[in-house]
């Protein structure tokens, strides 16, 4: 059974953020990211345990085409997934879980 995914507010400000920008550099370009996005949830949310746990209890998976890691952590007894960040990897690392 999958878990259901749970934005974090900055989680959803980072992928607003991130969508508007892709867009105003491309039609489209946009779209494409949010669909990479939520492709990596739909991962997360059938294999919670799947990706590395890089600082506990958060899990970081990696976005393959753009440079953005999903920071997130899994609620096993309400089977939800807390979406903590969507992350530009080229941002300062220290601030991952701020």
């Amino acid at each position: 059974m999958n878990f259901t995914p749970l934005f974090l507010p900055r989680a959803r400000n980072e992928l607003i953020e991130a969508w508007e920008w892709y867009e105003d550099k491309q039609t489209g370009l946009g779209d494409k990211f949010k669909k990479e996005v939520f492709a990596v949830i739909e991962h997360i949310t059938a294999h919670p345990a799947h990706y590395p746990l890089k600082k506990k209890p958060y899990r970081e998976a990696l976005i393959d085409v753009f440079p953005y890691v999903i920071i997130y952590r899994a609620l096993s007894k309400e089977k939800v997934i807390v979406i903590q960040s969507v992350f530009h990897a080229r941002r300062n690392p220290r601030n991952k879980y701020k």
